[in-house]
């Protein structure tokens, strides 16, 4: 097979061993210039040097893009998802999902910026990363090439891995000890994967989570924060405005400090196989309650209803990668335009792993005390149910006037299939003494 001729890719670069491997291997397999391309998403390492490891494989200063995307990040992928209480498979808040389209966007954007012709990704052949970041690609720039090394290459081992680290003069980080974890980490969550959690009926040590304290040894006093909202996205917290990356690491404090948004699920990834993973969503577990309380008082019923039954599909296509997709922008235009009208705020108490509403307001709230009430009230003749019951009933009226005939008739007919004898189906009914009219 030929080897496609490339002459500049752009490389998501994290600065860690695999993707300075890859480097290296792009420079030695295409004969290609390489761009680096570093993106900070709040995952709480220093981006920075990501930049010297770079320059020490060669890349030129001008190649190098280290960008600091939190702010974009949070106001334009997770607000958006979170406007629609965005959950896959009932519990997964998509941390990882969710941030692949903007390195995909920002890929394509410095591709045509330094005239590259390809992009490059570390995704294994195994998992949902290389199909989102390649959908994304594509759906930005049907023209470009993408090169996935794992699927390329034959370094399918971490022996291999390091060899050739040691072969080609690749730093190899030896200080400190190295989590045995594979792991993703943004402003919105860290996720765990691999080694031990392979078997699903294998608990997690308690020295796996790294960014929240156990329920058990959270604070034994509530805490309370009210959160407040401006049409579907938090704007505040305790009255004071911020930026939406602000909130969201507020609330990732709030959330780490009680033992908050911990959870360990088995997915179904779109490749076929199911696989286990861990994730600390602390803040996003707090904005998810939130919403729903200040939608609970702000939206009509069969929007939010309706909106509900959209939301799995919704999620579906953030996790399989199908953020670029016009299904995806046409359902978050629907999505978007029931988050007119919330607006208020939101109080929370957190305490050891849980995240209580205890109040909701907004100028915009449907609720009506005057007709909820128990006491005595002037707008609400509860007479008026009766009718509406009977209408709503009035099928099922019709259908039980006809049943007994019906009943008789599907009996025999039963008693013909199972049988071939009327007269037998007519015996067991006596039998059990059905038809009787005692």
């Amino acid at each position: 097979m030929t080897k496609r001729v490339i002459k500049k890719a752009v490389l998501a670069y994290s600065g860690g061993l695999d993707t300075s491997i890859i480097l290296k291997w792009l420079q030695d397999e295409y004969q290609c210039e390489v761009v680096t391309f570093t993106a900070d998403l709040g995952q709480g390492e220093e981006v920075e040097p990501a930049r010297q490891k770079a320059l020490d494989l060669g890349i030129k200063e001008e190649n190098i893009f280290i960008l600091d995307l939190k702010e974009e990040f949070v106001k334009d992928f997770v607000f958006p998802m979170f406007r629609a209480n965005t959950i896959y498979e009932g519990e997964y808040l998509l941390g990882t999902s969710i941030a692949r389209p903007l390195i995909s966007k920002k890929q394509i954007e410095i591709a045509h910026q330094t005239g590259a012709d390809a992009v490059s990704h570390g995704a294994t052949g195994k998992g949902n990363d290389q199909i989102r970041f390649e959908l994304g690609y594509l759906s930005l720039d049907p023209d470009i090439a993408v090169i996935a090394p794992w699927r390329e290459w034959d370094l399918n081992s971490r022996e291999k891995l390091l060899a050739y680290a040691q072969e080609h003069g690749i730093e190899i980080d030896k200080k400190g000890k190295k989590s045995p974890y594979s792991m993703d980490a943004n402003l919105l969550h860290i996720s765990y994967e691999g080694m031990v959690l392979e078997d699903p009926n294998a608990e997690p040590e308690e020295d796996m989570w790294l960014w929240t304290n156990s329920p058990e040894e959270a604070p034994d006093s509530a805490e309370y924060i009210t959160i407040g909202y401006e049409k579907g996205d938090p704007v505040s917290i305790n009255g004071e405005q911020m930026s939406p990356a602000t909130i969201l690491r507020m609330l990732n404090e709030y959330g780490n400090k009680h033992g908050i948004g911990r959870i360990d699920i088995v997915e179904n990834r779109f490749v076929g196989m199911k696989a286990r993973g861990c994730y600390e969503t602390p803040g996003g577990t707090i904005m998810l309650k939130a919403h729903r309380a200040i939608e609970s008082i702000t939206l009509d019923r069969e929007e939010a209803h309706l909106k509900d039954e959209m939301m799995p599909r919704y999620a579906k296509l953030i996790y399989n990668g199908f953020w670029w997709s016009p299904e995806r922008e046409m359902l978050q235009a629907a999505i978007d335009k029931t988050q007119e009208h919330v607006t208020g705020e939101v109080k929370l108490k957190l305490y050891k792993g849980n995240v209580i509403v205890v109040g909701r307001a907004s100028e915009n709230s449907l609720y009506s005390e005057e007709h909820s009430t128990f006491e005595e009230d002037e707008v609400y003749n509860q007479k008026d149910a009766e009718g509406f019951i009977r209408l709503n009933a009035l099928r099922f009226i019709i259908e039980g006037k006809k049943q007994p005939a019906r009943r008789a008739h599907d009996e025999v007919e039963v008693c013909k299939i199972e049988t071939g004898s009327v007269t037998v189906c007519e015996r067991i009914k006596r039998f059990f003494g059905f038809g009787s009219k005692k």
